[in-house]
C-alpha cells in the first residue's frame, strides 16, 4: 500500500520527502490521510527538512498489529486487506485517482481560506473595538480638560464678584458713617464725599479692586483631524502663528495638506492677517480650544 500510495503523490506532483513524510507520520493509513496532511501543513517552515524515523522504525516497513492502537487496525484492517490484493492502477485509474486528490486538495484549501477570512475578520472587530475604546478615552479626557477649564474661568468670575460686591458693600458703610458725623442736613454733602473715594477705593491694592486679571501666558488647545488633541502653554504675547507652527510640527493625525484654525463657539475661521496677531488681541487668553479643519471645508 505504501509503495502505491508513494508513487501516487508523487504522479501529483508532490516531492518524494514531502510524501513520504507525509505517509510516515499519518502512520500509512492511505492516500487521503497522507493528503489531509499535506495541505495542513504546506505552509510549515520545516516541511522539506529530510524525514528522520525514530528509532527503531524503516520507514516503507509494515507495522506489527503490537505497534498500533486498537481503533486503527480496525479503521485500516478493511484497506489494507484491499491493497495488498490490488492489482496495479491502469493510467486511466491514476488520473481519475489524481483527479479525485486535487479536488480534495481544493476543498481542503477552501475550508482552509475561509477559516482564515473568519479569523481575519474577527481580528478586525476586536481592533476596531479596541479604537472605539480609546477614542472614548481621549473624548473623556478632553471633556475632563474642558471641565477644568470652566471651573477655573467660574471662579475667577466668582471672585471678581465678591471683590465688587466688597468695594460697594465698603461705600455704603463710609455713607452711612459719614452721614452719621455729619448729621442729617450733610447726608448729600456725605453722599458726595463717598463718591469722590470711589476711585481711591477700586485703585487701593487692599480692596481688592474688580479689575481684570492681566494674563501673561495662554493655555491651548487644539483639536485634530482624527479626534486627537494638543495642548501647548504660549505667551499671551505671541501671535496666533506660533500656534500654527506648533500644530504642524508636533500633529500625529497624518494631515500634511494646509489647514484652517478656527473657534466652534462663536463661531470664528482665523484668516491669514490674523495670524500676525497676538493671542491676547484674539479673546483667547487665558484658555481657549481651537479646531483644525481642512482649507476649503470651514
Amino acid at each position: 500500500m505504501e509503495n502505491t500510495a508513494l508513487e501516487s503523490l508523487i504522479e501529483m506532483g508532490f516531492p518524494q520527502n514531502r510524501a513520504e513524510k507525509a505517509l510516515a507520520l499519518t502512520g500509512n493509513q492511505g492516500i487521503e490521510q497522507a493528503m489531509d496532511w499535506l495541505v495542513e501543513h504546506e505552509n510549515d517552515p520545516g516541511l522539506d527538512d529530510p524525514y528522520v524515523p525514530p528509532e527503531g522504525h524503516v520507514l516503507g516497513a509494515e507495522e506489527s498489529p503490537e505497534g498500533r492502537t486498537p481503533d486503527s487496525v480496525q479503521s485500516g484492517s478493511d484497506e489494507l486487506a484491499e491493497e495488498k490484493n490490488q492489482r496495479p492502477l491502469t493510467e486511466e485509474e491514476k488520473q481519475e485517482q489524481t483527479k479525485r486528490m486535487m479536488e480534495l486538495i481544493s476543498q481542503k484549501q477552501k475550508e482552509r481560506e475561509e477559516r482564515e477570512k473568519r479569523e481575519s475578520i474577527e481580528r478586525e472587530k476586536q481592533r476596531r473595538k479596541q479604537g472605539q475604546e480609546l477614542s472614548l478615552i481621549r473624548q473623556k479626557l478632553q471633556e475632563d480638560e474642558m471641565k477644568k477649564l470652566a471651573e477655573e474661568r467660574r471662579r475667577e468670575k466668582l471672585e471678581e464678584k465678591l471683590a465688587k460686591q466688597r468695594v460697594r458693600e465698603k461705600i455704603e458703610r463710609d455713607k452711612a458713617e459719614r452721614a452719621k458725623k455729619f448729621g442729617c442736613g450733610s447726608a448729600t454733602q456725605a453722599s458726595v464725599l463717598s463718591e469722590q473715594m470711589v476711585p481711591t477705593l477700586i485703585s487701593s491694592p487692599s480692596q481688592e479692586p474688580p479689575v481684570k486679571r492681566e494674563y501673561d501666558q495662554c493655555r491651548i488647545q487644539v483639536r485634530l483631524l482624527d479626534g486627537t488633541s494638543l495642548t501647548h502653554t504660549f505667551k499671551a504675547k505671541e501671535q496666533l502663528a506660533a500656534v500654527r507652527l506648533y500644530v504642524e510640527l508636533n500633529r500625529k493625525d497624518g494631515g500634511e495638506d494646509p489647514f484652517n484654525l478656527l473657534t466652534s463657539f462663536p463661531r470664528r475661521v482665523f484668516t491669514e492677517e490674523d495670524m500676525e496677531k497676538p493671542l491676547q488681541e484674539l479673546g483667547l487668553v487665558p484658555s481657549a480650544v481651537l479646531i483644525v479643519a481642512k482649507k476649503g471645508n470651514s
